[in-house]
């Protein structure tokens, strides 16, 4: 069954130009990976420095195998510091 994410992030506006370039290298990689159907990033029209990921994958076990990957990793650990906030992560399975 496939696994539905929707990934909220709020950044510092002084570290847009940042957020994108580490987000670019991270869509980019995940793209490749086995299992991943969709991968998007979205800014938001309203909000300065908010973007969503939206996701697809295969099935669950897919999303675990991505979660421990190495360009994951760097991307939790380079955004860090330049979240206001910790993202937040929905995940479910289509209904209808």
């Amino acid at each position: 069954m496939n696994l539905h994410i929707v990934a909220l992030f709020k950044f510092n506006e002084n570290y847009l130009m940042e957020a994108v370039e580490l987000f670019q290298k991270l869509v980019r990689e995940t793209r490749k990976e086995e299992g991943c159907l969709q991968y998007e990033l979205i800014e938001d029209n309203e909000q300065k420095g908010t973007f969503f990921l939206i996701e697809l994958w295969e099935s669950s076990e897919h999303h675990n195998s991505h979660n421990g990957t190495d360009h994951l990793f760097e991307f939790r650990k380079n955004t860090s510091k330049i979240l206001t906030e910790t993202a937040q992560v929905y995940k479910g399975f289509k209904i209808y």
